[in-house]
Formats: C-alpha cells, structure tokens, sequence
C-alpha cells in the first residue's frame, strides 16, 4: 500500500468524500475524530456507513481496485464509541487509531477488528505516556501498516502554549517527539508518515515541510486540503535523476555480487548505499527493497 499523501476529510462531510478520492492523494481518511463535533457523530458515522457501502456495491472499493487506500480514523478506544465506529467503518481499508498508547492499544483494536481485513495506523504521540511507547509497536500485528505522530493534542495534554515557533517551525520538544516516531516506525518496519502542515494557504511552507521529511526518512506526510496533495506526493515521489542513480548502483553490486564496496559515477558505494538505492527504486515502483 502506498501511503505518500493521505487526506483527511471530515466524516459529517459526505459531499467531500468524491472530491478527496479524486484528488491525487494515495489515502483518504473519513474522520469521525476531532473533525467531527459530539452532536454530529451519528451522521458522521451514517455517511461514512454510506460512502463504505456504495463504494463496496459499485466494485470501487478503495485500494483494492486501484484507487486510493479509505481509511476511517475512529475515536480513542477509552471514549466508549469504538463499537459504533467500527461498525461505520465496516469495509474500509484502514482504521487510524489517534490516542494510541504502543503494544497494548494496538493489540486491543487488532482484537476488535476480527475477521476485517483492515490495517491500523496509529497516532502514535498525542499522549504523554504515548511517547513513552514508541519502541512497542514491533511484532505486534502484521495489520501495522505506518506510524504517525501529531502536534496538536500532545501540547494541550501538558498545558504548552505551543508546538511551533512564529515562523510555523516546531519547538524543541516536539521535534525531538518527531524524531523519537520517524525512528520508532522503522524499527517497527513500518512506513513513518509525517504529520499535516496546517497552515493551508502557507504553500511554500508545506513544500518545505514534505520536502525535509522525505530528506529525514519518512515515506509520507498527512494532509488536511486537497490542495496540499499534488505538492506533498512531489516531495515523496524520488526524482528521475535519484531512480538513475539508485539504479547504477544497483545494477553495479549486481555485477560484482562478491564486492563490498565500489566506485559508481565516481562516488564510493558500500552496503549503506545499496540499501538505500533500494529504497528508493521502491519508492518509485521499480522493485527494490520495501
């Protein structure tokens, strides 16, 4: 599955739904969260029902026909509202679980998805024990598709003004939350997904913002407008001079299986390097290491 852009929509907002499965981006997430005030759960949940069922009937079910991925993020398990959530979400690709606390929420909404073929991308920092959990993810359920993390929830759980500076920059605490998910999502082997920019009409700062999390390792970013999606899947699409690249050096340790080190276009290459032009040719659908 891939997981470059994925746009969130407000599930009380089913008149949205078509346009965000238009826009480009690999994943669409119908939002029965924070998007969605307590008196209009219900009809989130009906549209989204709805949207699930139609979509099923006609045989575009998401991305198992090639379009992009559906996901539902639910409500945190503690709010007693997972049953008729999960109920709405019946079908969909995905289930994003915000308030994840490691192992064990993962393990309990694994549980409760029984037979669903559903996979689970946790937000996995909203909390201050969630940060303390990072390392748990691994092993737990092959449903664990990616690890994202937010800015918003974590600072109003500790009374911080904040998460960013003036310039839209984060603070030190929150880029050290940042860090601490990009790496617990590759030792959980899972794809890191970047949080949104929410600065909508700031296009240069989003450009900035995807382009730095490609840079840093991870393979996606949210996103909370479709104009966000076209610059997003940019930053995450590898450039034809970096496949070429990455191909040479594939194609030379290929020649040589028994070399642990070789110059390519003038430039030493070892193991580090091949891995990494792997992931890159993967990246850009041409084979290599996931």
């Amino acid at each position: 599955m891939r997981l470059r852009s994925l746009l969130f929509v407000p599930g009380d907002r089913p008149d949205r739904f078509d346009k965000a499965m238009t826009s480009g981006a690999d994943a669409v997430i119908l939002d029965l969260e924070d998007a969605v005030v307590p008196a209009r759960k219900d009809a989130a949940r009906q549209a989204v029902a709805s949207f699930l069922a139609a979509q099923a009937r006609s045989g575009e079910k998401g991305a198992a026909a090639g379009g992009p991925a559906v996901f539902v993020r639910i409500n945190p398990l503690d709010l007693a509202m997972v049953d008729a959530d999960l109920a709405a979400a019946k079908g969909a690709d995905g289930i994003v679980l915000p308030k994840a606390e490691g192992a064990s929420s993962l393990a309990a909404l694994d549980r409760l998805l029984g037979a669903e073929r559903a996979v689970i991308l946790p937000i996995a920092t909203e909390t201050p024990a969630a940060v303390f959990q990072l390392g748990s993810y691994g092993g737990v359920t092959a449903r664990l598709c990616g690890l994202t993390w937010g800015a918003e929830d974590l600072p109003a759980a500790i009374g911080a003004a904040t998460s960013r500076e003036p310039d839209g920059s984060l603070t030190d605490p929150y880029r050290m939350v940042r860090a601490l998910a990009l790496f617990a999502a590759h030792a959980a082997g899972v794809a890191a997904i970047e949080t949104v920019h929410p600065d909508i009409k700031d296009m240069a700062g989003l450009e900035g913002t995807a382009q730095r999390a490609a840079r840093d390792g991870f393979s996606g970013m949210m996103a909370i407008h479709p104009a966000q999606v076209a610059l997003i899947n940019a930053a995450f699409t590898p450039t034809a001079a970096a496949v070429a690249e990455a191909q040479a050096i594939v194609d030379a340790f290929a020649a040589h299986p028994e070399a642990g080190a070789l110059q390519v276009n003038g430039r030493m290459a070892d193991a580090p390097h091949l891995k990494q032009a792997k992931r890159v040719l993967a990246r850009a659908g041409k084979g290599g290491a996931a």
